[in-house]
């Protein structure tokens, strides 16, 4: 089982997968702070001095100027001004992504690959097969099992 285990996590495309999540982990925390730090300070600057992480409604009785005096007081909250800026923040990590990917798409066209290839190798005898292909059209190895 430990054999099994250890060639699955060692496979190229898994390795690659957790690199790409510690960076997109990292580069989120970026995105947060320009979103919370930034980005959200002038939005409210502009809109009359809001302060969207304080936009909240209390689920219960009492004034708060907070949403940090509410939860100290214990009153429930729908902070709704966060969720605005978990949206802001959200947009920015896709379109920053969506962005990444273009620019990878026209490099690896360039250079004429597919990002995500359709085509792999037979492992046995080394011909271009279709992604899915379960035997090979030319040696008429099984590759996968049904």
């Amino acid at each position: 089982m430990f054999k099994g285990f250890k060639e699955f996590a060692m496979k190229g495309n898994m390795v690659s997968l957790a690199v790409g999540v510690v960076i997109g982990g990292a580069f989120s925390k970026i995105v947060t702070s320009l979103v919370n730090d930034i980005i959200m300070p002038l939005v409210g600057l502009l809109m009359g001095k809001v302060d969207f992480s304080n936009l909240f409604v209390t689920l219960g009785s009492g004034n708060f100027k907070t949403v940090q005096e509410a939860k100290d007081a214990g009153v429930p909250t729908v902070n709704y001004g966060i969720f605005i800026n978990n949206i802001i923040d959200f947009l920015i990590v896709a379109f920053s992504i969506f962005i990444i990917i273009q620019q990878i798409s026209k490099f690896s066209k360039k250079r004429g690959e597919n990002i995500i290839p359709d085509k792999k190798k037979c492992k046995y005898c080394y011909t271009e097969i279709h992604q899915d292909a379960t035997r090979c059209p030319n040696c008429t190895s099984q590759l996968k099992e049904n």
